[in-house]
């Protein structure tokens, strides 16, 4: 077991991210303006996609309300910033891409299959951090906009050094603000709800 060390995700450059000492402010930004930077903004409550819903049909205990002991974002240690890059790089390797070409009405979201598209990768990485012992509070599914106008799932992790994604069209694990999709919903913590997106980014 690695020693957890006092450190925190402090800087960014050509799309890759690494720690830097806490007291290091990113690129020399007030903490206030950091964080509001480095959050999703949540707007208001809306339904979940129905695939989500047929996928807690299925696999109750993934959606299942835990407890809230403690509320909020997770503490980003060295530990869990590995646990991080390990599962989402083991998915990414272990499920072979295969596009969902049946539309919406058959959609299906499967944990851990051979083959499946972005929604597979998903919930996959999910529960793997969930079997890890992080709280599902900060691990939350969203549906984003690509380029091409397709929809797209990605995880979001939300920790105090800000919001993170895992995703399967990249194996860099980036702040939320640097990646180039349109927001449209999240996932709820706690709740099966999910909830709109505040376009802006502050």
């Amino acid at each position: 077991m690695r020693k957890i060390t006092t450190l925190a995700l402090g800087v960014i450059a050509a799309g890759l991210i690494w720690f830097e000492p806490v007291h290091a402010g990113l690129l020399g930004m007030p903490m206030g303006l950091q964080s509001a930077i480095q959050r999703i903004k949540l707007e208001a409550p809306t339904l979940p996609p129905m695939a989500y819903t047929q996928f807690c049909l299925r696999y109750r205990d993934e959606c299942r309300t835990r407890p809230m002991f403690r509320g909020g974002p997770v503490r980003l240690t060295e530990d869990r910033w590995g646990d991080l890059k390990e599962v989402n790089h083991i998915v990414n390797r272990e499920i072979a891409p295969e596009r969902n070409e049946l539309g919406l009405a058959d959609e299906q979201w499967v944990i851990n299959p051979a083959r499946g598209d972005c929604n597979d990768y998903a919930v996959s990485k999910r529960h793997e951090l969930l079997a890890r012992g992080w709280p599902a509070r900060a691990l939350l599914l969203s549906e984003v906009v690509v380029n091409s106008g397709e929809h797209h799932l990605i995880l979001v992790v939300r920790t105090t050094n800000g919001d993170l994604v895992l995703d399967n069209m990249t194996s860099q694990i980036k702040p939320w603000s640097r990646v180039p999709y349109r927001w449209v919903r999240m996932q709820m913590p706690n709740s099966k709800l999910w909830t709109t997106i505040v376009s802006s980014r502050v």
